[in-house]
């Protein structure tokens, strides 16, 4: 299996590879002449970019003996036809392929295209909340006063100076992201992608679907865009890895529905970026930040629907309550309500009555922004302080 290395630019694609990966190869008793690293958009590279002078280099280096050779090639799209190059390595005994590429012309559904049963995806996403905190040396309360405002990019992380942070999103924003979408893609219409990002921005962790973001686009931005264009921007949007969907599950029929889902960023710093780091709404950003925590964990994450049914005007009416996250992996399922500010213990809040509506046996948990010791109901619903969530990995699975 050769294995890919995917997730949005500037994430650390290339300094897990040639630094942490490398380091650790090392350290485990690898010789240094059994790594054959290349960053393939260095000048000095220009040559091995052929494809038959790369196949040829890579040769000349692998020796006679049975130690595995471990080939790491950055931006492998600046090869000719690198699809039938790494097809070709995968070949080779003793030999384990390690790759990454711009996400211009390296995307998720190019690998799963081209790679089918033959290769391995491993997603790289921005610094998580308790790595931001490892890598500047933060606490927790200014950490996350600065994660939730520039996100964990990796390069923004270590910038000191907040106008260089908000500099440096907007430009990666503008002039790499968006323009690896419209350049790849070959859009014609770019302002109409650039709506759309804007937006996804401003309803993030909000319910939506491709008809009322069409009707949008007619109302407000005055563009007339098809329900058909909006769906295919979004995907485009995913494949660059910006976005991801989540989807919407009826947990009581236990099936999908085709209704409105909720869009995430990958990063809360780029979501802001987009709108000019105005709309900073703090309980979106956390929904989204949870997202992304789940995410990074190996969980799936599904929009949860419950059906329930309510007296109104002396009328019994049907009525659809939401669980933010269905999360699963493997055996393992939670449900879990983010909760910014949360209720008195006397009111009857939706997150509680939601979940109170689920009648299975798996977690139930409510994530408040508020740093607060586990609490447990009659009812077995855990309230939880985001910030036990954020920097212990099983968290949920304890509570």
């Amino acid at each position: 299996m050769v294995k890919i290395i995917t997730g949005v630019r500037r994430c650390g694609k290339s300094f897990l590879l040639f630094d942490i990966f490398r380091s650790h190869l090392l350290s485990e008793g690898v010789s240094e002449d059994h790594i054959i690293a290349l960053t393939l958009d260095q000048r000095d590279m220009k040559t091995l970019r052929n494809p038959d002078k790369l196949l040829g280099y890579i040769d000349s280096r692998l020796t006679a003996d049975n130690r595995t050779h471990y080939i790491i090639l950055d931006e492998i799209q600046m090869v000719e036809d690198f699809v039938e190059v790494l097809l070709t390595l995968m070949r080779k005994p003793n030999t384990e392929v390690y790759v990454s590429g711009s996400n211009s012309k390296f995307l998720s559904s190019d690998v799963v295209t081209e790679f089918r049963g033959r290769g391995d995806e491993i997603r790289v996403y921005p610094l998580s909340l308790s790595e931001y905190m490892e890598g500047t040396g933060l606490d927790y309360l200014t950490a996350a006063k600065y994660y939730f405002v520039y996100g964990g990019l990796p390069q923004v992380a270590l910038m000191e100076d907040m106008q260089k942070k908000e500099d440096f999103l907007r430009t990666m924003t503008e002039v790499t992201y968006l323009r690896d979408v419209v350049d790849r893609n070959h859009l014609r219409n770019e302002e109409g992608m650039r709506e759309l990002i804007r937006i996804l921005a401003s309803t993030v962790a909000s319910s939506t679907n491709p008809t009322k973001i069409a009707d949008t686009f007619k109302s407000v931005a005055k563009l007339r865009i098809t329900e058909t264009t909006v769906r295919q921007y979004i995907a485009y949007l995913q494949n660059a890895f910006l976005v991801e969907e989540a989807l919407r599950y009826d947990i009581k029929g236990r099936r999908y529905i085709g209704a409105e889902n909720k869009y995430y960023f990958v990063d809360p710093g780029i979501r802001n970026a987009v709108l000019n780091f105005r709309q900073i709404d703090d309980g979106h950003l956390m929904e989204n930040i949870i997202y992304n925590e789940l995410r990074m964990r190996g969980y799936l994450v599904d929009v949860g629907r419950v059906e329930t049914w309510q007296i109104v005007n002396g009328k019994r009416v049907r009525k659809n309550l939401e669980v933010d996250f269905v999360v699963n992996r493997g055996s393992q399922r939670y449900y879990i309500q983010s909760a910014y500010e949360m209720p008195s213990s006397d009111k009857k809040t939706q997150e509680e009555h939601s979940l109170k509506l689920v009648d299975d046996s798996f977690r139930k948990i409510i994530l408040v922004h508020e740093d607060i010791l586990p609490r447990r109901d009659e009812k077995g619903i855990v309230t939880m302080g985001l910030k036990q969530f954020l920097t212990d990995v099983h968290a949920i699975e304890i509570a």
